[in-house]
């Protein structure tokens, strides 16, 4: 059950906002060693980049010192070797391709290499529709009958034992390039290619199937002598096909990347020109290409041809010499990917009226399973991802191949591994395969129900019911005042973003929202200008305009972004999680004097001496009668100003401490020595199961209050309960949250005084 310091404002998306854990004074440490601000000192621990040198050799990725590429991939010598041998004897080769955007890159970049160097070579791509992924017993047949003697695999491979098996029966020699998961049993081809086997360690080892065929046409060119010219086009392919693929963006993947990404706008290549023209991502300037250009433009209008089309479009376009050719290509591609954006739609819509009309409640199910007739198989994959960002749940979408067979997709959240929960459910499954966050599968419709109550059966094995809301992982809180234009030049340093190095998430805390408006066809979207502590931003809200209005004071988790229109530049926020705000409540408090500390006299030798506004606060505090003092008396909650802050005890927490000192503003606070009398546990834990049994919400500060506790002591209890925190960071068992509130109970005027240096002037 989630426990929330506010009540709900409105119908928002209900988000899990994740700030991982750093070490503080590891971020301390560097950013005193590299003199920058302690947000972007999180966000390069965040990434793993722990020491001055590691940030430096990742925003610097040309300077990696790489071992070359056959002290590292032990096949690779031989593979060059088979290939040399078969083009000086003139024998006829097949590439055995793969219809993604790394499985068509990969096929177009070794076809582009291996006729530059003089091969007779074509390629083979298996019917998506039809045979499914990989290398398979047809094309090796067929090979075999139309005289070829070497099969070359890329992005695929690994898993076809049977079809190797048959191909060496026949006499065909056969190199693997792959970069999917290694099985049990690798199959017996002359030479294996494959970062997987490499350590996890190397720079090599995430390289996507593009940058593995990348390496091995380069190292064979290299041989021949002939590859000055085919490094830049081939690495502008191996960039297309990496970002494509959503290959980790770390490793020997950035370095090439990068460079990658400086090329492309001026490539000699006619087909990325044409893809470009058509995807309206031509530079007008000669700077870099952002991955985002890729990712979100040229890479789904290939990725659409593999799902809905031909893949022999995307690979004449990317091999072709002629321009026009290429435009008519492009045109193909831009068409096919309009009609994939319309069947995504059609089903997403399709499949949300499902949901909402049987009532689905990821709560109760668990996971998602839906299986629709007449959707396209092609594309039910995206759609499953849309659904996870939707649900916040594990997703299985399916449709049918006939009366009695299902096929489909699975996408999954960090908590649940895809792969593992259909390999629990093997025994209802005809096909299946994957890893951690994705699959595929097949079974017979018969087996569709108790298919679906075993998924939720492992569901319930690796998740919580806090899991089961969609995900944002922060990198930084910052506030309005930090965003400008040198910190955005220092995150962009970061770039390329992609898979592992992902674009900033940040977020700002009490913003007001002081203009907000639809925009977009049908309103879809939401335009807002935003305020904190008088610093002003623009903002744009991506498909939240089911959410308008959104409230007065909200938190937000956003890109940071700069945006062009008509020659000007302004930085803009791109929204990503709104949550409503707690610091709408109350006003912005000014910043006064540090306070001095005094220990508390007895009272009736302060009082008379006291004038003015007074503040007494604390546990068992007396009630001062009036003719004791000149003073006004004020009691937990000032009204005014107070001059003086006595103190009968301290109050729960730090939090609450800086709280009075922000709205009091006393010049002196005297500390008194009473220790709150703090219920046992058990008691503890009863009295807040009988307070939730009342109202399932609750005031996290009020609740702390009434039983003097800290509001992380709380927090602590109601974990130990068994209700979700997660807006709340961690905390410690119960018996050493309250240990340590008794330490607290126990600092004297002294320790206040140096702990307020610390803090400068208090605020809320």
């Amino acid at each position: 059950m989630p426990i929330s310091p506010y009540r709900i404002m409105g119908a928002l998306l209900r988000q899990r906002w994740h700030l991982p854990p750093i070490d503080p004074e590891c971020c301390n440490a560097l950013k005193q060693a590299l003199g920058c601000d302690v947000s972007l000192a999180e966000i390069y621990l965040r990434r793993g980049l722990t020491t001055p040198a590691a940030l430096e050799s990742f925003l610097k990725p040309e300077t990696m010192d790489l071992p070359p590429p056959n002290a590292v991939f032990p096949d690779l010598d031989l593979a060059v070797e088979l290939l040399q041998q078969a083009i000086a004897r003139r024998e006829k080769m097949r590439i055995c391709g793969d219809y993604d955007a790394d499985g068509m890159t990969s096929t177009a970049l070794l076809l582009r290499a291996l006729r530059h160097l003089g091969a007779d070579i074509d390629y083979a791509i298996p019917s998506r529709m039809h045979e499914g992924y990989g290398l398979n017993e047809r094309i090796v047949q067929e090979c075999y009958d139309q005289g070829v003697k070497l099969i070359l695999t890329v992005d695929n491979g690994i898993a076809a034992l049977e079809p190797i098996l048959k191909a060496r029966e026949l006499g065909l020699t056969v190199i693997v390039t792959d970069h999917h998961e290694v099985p049990p049993q690798l199959p017996p081809a002359h030479a294996i290619l494959n970062p997987k086997l490499v350590a996890a360690t190397s720079p090599y080892h995430s390289l996507a199937g593009v940058g593995m065929a990348y390496i091995l046409a380069l190292s064979l060119a290299q041989r021949l002598g002939k590859w000055r010219e085919l490094v830049r086009p081939l690495r502008e392919l191996c960039t297309l096909g990496t970002i494509a693929d959503l290959a980790p963006l770390t490793g020997v993947n950035r370095r090439w990347v990068k460079q990658g990404l400086q090329t492309i706008p001026t490539s000699p290549l006619v087909g990325i020109q044409a893809l470009m023209q058509v995807a309206g991502c031509l530079p007008t300037e000669n700077t870099s290409l952002k991955p985002e250009a890729v990712g979100f433009r040229l890479g789904p209008r290939i990725n659409a041809v593999g799902r809905i089309g031909d893949p022999q479009v995307v690979i004449e376009l990317l091999t072709t010499e002629d321009a026009g050719r290429a435009q008519e290509l492009a045109a193909i591609c831009e068409a096919t990917n309009r009609r994939r954006q319309e069947l995504c739609a059609e089903i997403e819509a399709q499949a949300i009226a499902h949901l909402e009309a049987t009532g689905f409640d990821p709560q109760q199910e668990w996971v998602l399973v839906i299986v629709r007739p007449h959707w396209h198989h092609g594309v039910i994959g995206i759609v499953a991802s849309r659904l996870v960002e939707r649900y916040g749940v594990p997703v299985f979408i399916g449709t049918y191949e006939d009366e009695t067979t299902i096929r489909g997709s699975a996408r999954g959240i960090p908590e649940f591994h895809v792969f593992q929960a259909l390999e629990t459910t093997r025994d209802l499954l005809l096909k299946y395969g994957g890893h951690q966050a994705a699959g595929g599968f097949s079974l017979r419709a018969e087996h569709l129900a108790p298919w679906r109550d075993r998924l939720r059966e492992f569901a319930r094995t690796c998740l919580k019911p806090e899991d089961l809301r969609p995900l944002v992982t922060l990198d930084a809180e910052v506030s309005f005042e930090q965003l400008n234009w040198d910190f955005y030049t220092q995150v962009e340093q970061l770039q390329p973003f992609g898979s592992e190095n992902p674009q900033p998430i940040f977020c700002s805390r009490g913003v007001k929202i002081l203009e907000q408006a639809p925009m977009g066809q049908q309103g879809e979207h939401l335009k807002l200008t935003l305020e904190q502590k008088g610093q002003r931003m623009l903002a744009k809200a991506w498909g939240w305009g089911q959410f308008f209005p959104l409230p007065p004071c909200v938190d937000i988790a956003y890109h940071l972004t700069a945006h062009r229109w008509n020659g000007e530049i302004q930085l803009e926020l791109e929204l990503k999680g709104v949550k409503p705000s707690l610091a709408w409540h109350l006003p912005d408090p000014p910043s006064p004097p540090i306070p001095q500390w005094h220990p508390l006299p007895p009272l009736t030798t302060l009082l008379p001496q006291l004038q003015d506004n007074v503040l007494l606060y604390g546990y068992g505090r007396p009630d001062i009668p009036p003719h004791l003092t000149r003073a006004t008396i004020h009691y937990d909650r000032p009204r005014d100003r107070c001059r003086t802050l006595i103190l009968w005890s301290l109050p729960p927490s730090v939090t609450h401490l800086r709280w009075l000192l922000a709205v009091a503003q006393p010049e002196v606070v005297y500390v008194g020595e009473q220790q709150p009398a703090i219920a046992p546990l058990t008691s503890l834990l009863l009295a807040v199961q009988n307070h939730l049994r009342e109202t399932p919400q609750i005031n996290l500060l009020a609740l702390s209050q009434t039983y003097w506790i800290a509001p992380c002591t709380l927090v602590a209890i109601l974990r130990h309960l068994g209700y979700c925190c997660e807006d709340f960071a961690p905390t410690l068992s119960i018996t050493e949250e309250l240990a340590r509130l008794h330490r607290w109970y126990q600092l004297q005027a002294k320790d206040l005084a140096r702990l307020a240096q610390r803090w400068g002037p208090p605020s809320s």
